[in-house]
């Protein structure tokens, strides 16, 4: 069974291409609205389920915020795969870094990884809103997955870091 994201549809929640701009425990600037700290957001639960979603092939989508939970496990996906070489914290953040780099595609452009999983964005606006909130999410999630994918002293964490071998949903990453 599939691991879903507890947040369900919620009308007073901003969304772009049919997906929620969910609030984020983040000191990183972007269009998420902030979230409590003492409360999970969807980065908490990615990085939770995705020991348990990575094995599954298909996605029962529930709510909107499921089809976030996709995205972020491919994300986490790819940079534990990035993370794979990487041998101490300094070099793995390195690896982040340059990941954070990285052009953020958004649904119809070439290089966006779930063809039909978002909507099309109607205006130009929209697609700016939605590739803003995309990086803050992913520069969020690559901060948070260092201090679980390394120990404290710096070392891989093998438990991570084997899953980086892992096809979610028999998607091959680049």
């Amino acid at each position: 069974m599939v691991y879903h994201s507890s947040f369900v549809d919620d009308e007073e929640i901003t969304k772009a291409c049919g997906c929620p701009l969910l609030p984020l425990k983040s000191h990183i600037k972007g269009p998420a609205p902030v979230s409590e700290q003492d409360s999970a957001d969807i980065v908490d639960e990615a990085i939770t389920f995705f020991r348990a979603n990575v094995f599954f092939r298909n996605f029962d989508i529930q709510s909107s915020a499921d089809k976030l939970l996709i995205y972020l496990t491919f994300y986490i996906n790819i940079a534990l795969k990035r993370l794979e070489g990487c041998r101490t914290l300094a070099e793995g953040t390195k690896a982040i870094i340059n990941l954070g780099l990285e052009k953020v595609p958004v649904p119809g452009e070439h290089g966006f990884p779930f063809p039909g999983l978002f909507a099309i964005p109607q205006s130009q606006q929209e697609a700016e809103l939605f590739r803003n909130y995309l990086k803050q999410i992913r520069e969020e999630t690559s901060g948070r997955l260092l201090s679980v994918a390394y120990r404290s002293n710096g070392t891989p964490n093998k438990w991570w870091l084997a899953f980086a071998k892992r096809k979610f949903m028999n998607i091959i990453i680049p």
